[in-house]
Order: C-alpha cells, then structure tokens, then sequence
C-alpha cells in the first residue's frame, strides 16, 4: 500500500502544483506554445494507447481523482447526453489527438479544432503569450492545424465510439482556411464538415476568431445566413452551433440571436477571444517588449469575465428560453461558472483558466455547481439556467 504522502505527491493537483504551477506563475520561461504541444503529444499517446493495461490504469486512477457524478448536472442537447455542463473549449485540442480521453479528465464534453480544409501553419512565431498576474493570454495562432484529412484518420486511429456511445460529447470547431477568400468561405467548410460530420455529435461555425483576416465579416447576417443554408444542405448535418465575438456592438448580438432562432440553430457560444484589451492596453508582453495596445491577436482568460456575461444575458433576451447558449470567456472558479449558468448559460466551457488553475479546475467547479443547487433548493441544473440565482 502506498504512503499517504506518496498518494499525494503522485495526483493530479501534487504534480502540477509542483512542476507546473511554477511555470505557469511567470510570463517568461518556457515558452506556451512548445508547453502546450508536449502536454497535449503526451496525451495523444495515451489516447491511442488507452486500453493498454498500464495506461488504463493510469486513466483510472486520473478519473478517480477528476470525475465527478451527480444526475442533478446532466442534460440531454443536441440529442446527446450531457453528464455535466462543463467542456474544454476549442483551440487546445486543436488536432483531435486526444479526443479519447477528455472525459478522464472530469469533462462532460469537449469540441475539438478550430480545424479547417486546408493544412495551415498559422501566424508566424511567437505567437501565444501569458500574462500570469492577470490569468489571462494573448494568441494570434491563426487556426494552425492539420487540416480536416488529418483529423479524420487521427480520430480513426483512436478508435473513437460511435455517436451516442461515447463517455463525453465531442463537438468540432470548423473555421475557414486563411487561403480561401469569402466568396468560396461557405464551400471550404462545407468540405471540412462534410468529410467530418459523421464524427461529430455537434458542429461549430467558428466566424469569430480575430486572427484570420477578413473572418468576422462572415458574422454579418446576410453572409452567416448564407453560410448556414450552404452547410445544412449536406447529408448528415450534425447541429449546428455558432461562436460569436464579444466585440459586437450589443445590437449586433441581439440580431445574431434573433437570425439563430430564424435559422434553427442548435445554439451559440459566447465568447471569443477579444481584441478589447478591456484596460490592459499598457501592461507589456515582456518577450517582445511590446504593449498589448501595440500587440495583435486575441485576449483570453479572466479580464473576458465581465464581457462574457453580459453577452450571455443579452442572447439569453434576444433568443428567449429555449436556445441552448454554451457561455466561454473568463470563467477560473466555481463562482465565475455560476454566474455564467445564472445569467443563461446553458453549458460551459473553460481553457485559460484550466490551464493557469490545472486539471482540478472542474471537479473543482462541478462540486460548487452541486453546492449551489442545494443552497437554491434546485432540484437540476436546469432550473439555474437564467434563474438570476446569486452565488451563494
């Protein structure tokens, strides 16, 4: 039998605290981008392998300290089953290498990509900085990934279950190439999703993303509902959801939820990253000796907070009750993800502050949802949704 003091130092949060906390507490060091592929081409590998005896094991004994089970979180949307509200975003898992086992990790679900037709190395290096005191992040990786081929057979490779079958949703975040001009936008997805829709339990019009030139004019209505009626003429077209700017003028919001009630969308997800520095526009990106101001590229993390529900409130009035919105942007704690829930967030997904807070992060959350629902007397998850319930 193990030690106590050995059982501690070998979980999740132990281990992170001691060597990743460290690093992730300063801007400078290693550098994010290379940080972030050696853990996600670790994780890869156990993916494929995660049916191997020592592996499993392994997995096992990482669910054990990360999952959570309560009914009260489940939901059923997009026909799928939800066994908890909480998902990892876009843009980490951008190849899909680890799609098999996120759900190890305690997530309900998780969306895959942004992935698009065409191979893309993304915008020059570097290109993904941190700014630790302020738990946030600056990107301007420019959809880099390996094209929608690749990701087929990677997912393929991982022997992924069946659509309603699997331990976690999967969702796929779709984008346009950077060498296909808007004219031929709705086809270059149409090519993406329609080689990767069977794959998918819910697909994602990603038009929000700031570091592809010209993408977000596709957020205009004529263009986006151009673009949906192109992609739902595809055989097998999973739900289709659509990931929106904070950085909308707030009646461009109302209409965008208005045109995704129109369109029969499956939902909307709210936020992106912003191009708003929302106050921080002096602070200094030390490895480039840059302002943010004078920076390019998207802010994400904890100063998207505030933004982000606002947002969330906003499409929640346009688009009414039944219009499933996953809220994204800022959320590091278990009160940041109530309040998401209680301003109409139907799900949640978190990236920065799972990286800077570590994998505990949702267990973490889950038991603060859990909690709220005693302390509010709701008998699910459900009934918070837009309740206006405070964090207790």
């Amino acid at each position: 039998m193990a030690h106590p003091s050995e059982s501690k130092f070998l979980s999740i949060k132990s281990v992170y605290q001691r060597f990743l906390s460290p690093i992730l507490s300063e801007d400078e060091g290693i550098d994010a981008e290379q940080l972030t592929n050696f853990a996600l081409n670790t994780l890869g590998q156990v993916s494929i392998y995660r049916q191997w005896p020592g592996f499993s094991g392994l997995l096992a004994q990482v669910g054990k300290e990360l999952q959570r089970s309560d009914p009260r979180l489940t939901q059923k949307l997009f026909g799928c089953n939800f066994d908890n509200p909480i998902g990892l975003a876009a843009g980490f898992d951008k190849n899909a290498i680890a799609a098999g086992i996120w759900h190890y990790f305690g997530f309900g679900f998780a969306e895959l990509g942004t992935v698009t037709w065409h191979p893309q190395q993304g915008n020059p290096k570097p290109r993904l900085f941190r700014l630790a005191k302020e738990q946030a992040a600056l990107n301007r990786m420019g959809f880099n990934n390996n094209g929608a081929i690749i990701m087929r057979s990677t997912l393929e490779k991982q022997k992924i279950s069946a659509r309603g079958q699997r331990p976690a949703v999967l969702g796929i975040n779709f984008g346009k190439s950077k060498i296909c001009s808007l004219e031929q936008a709705a086809d270059d997805y149409a090519a993406s999703l329609e080689l990767l829709a069977p794959l998918a339990d819910y697909a994602v019009i990603n038009v929000s993303s700031p570091n592809t030139p010209g993408l977000r004019k596709l957020q205009d209505p004529k263009q986006l509902r151009r673009l949906i009626e192109r992609l739902r003429r595809l055989r097998s077209c999973p739900p289709l959801l659509v990931k929106i700017s904070p950085d909308l003028e707030d009646h461009a919001i109302s209409d965008l939820a208005k045109l995704a009630y129109e369109e029969g969308l499956a939902g909307i997800i709210a936020i992106n990253t912003s191009v708003d520095r929302l106050g921080l526009g002096n602070r200094v990106i030390s490895q480039t000796g840059l302002t943010l101001g004078n920076e390019v590229g998207g802010l994400s993390g904890a100063p998207l907070n505030k933004r982000a529900i606002e947002v969330i409130k906003l499409l929640r009035e346009s688009a009414g009750e039944n219009l499933p919105l996953i809220g994204v942007g800022g959320i590091n704690s278990p009160q940041h993800a109530w309040e998401r829930i209680s301003a109409g967030a139907t799900l949640l997904q978190i990236y920065t502050g799972w990286i800077f807070q570590g994998p505990t992060l949702v267990p973490l959350i889950l038991d603060g949802l859990s909690s709220q629902l005693d302390q509010h007397g709701f008998r699910n998850i459900t009934e918070a949704i837009g309740s206006n319930a405070p964090w207790i």
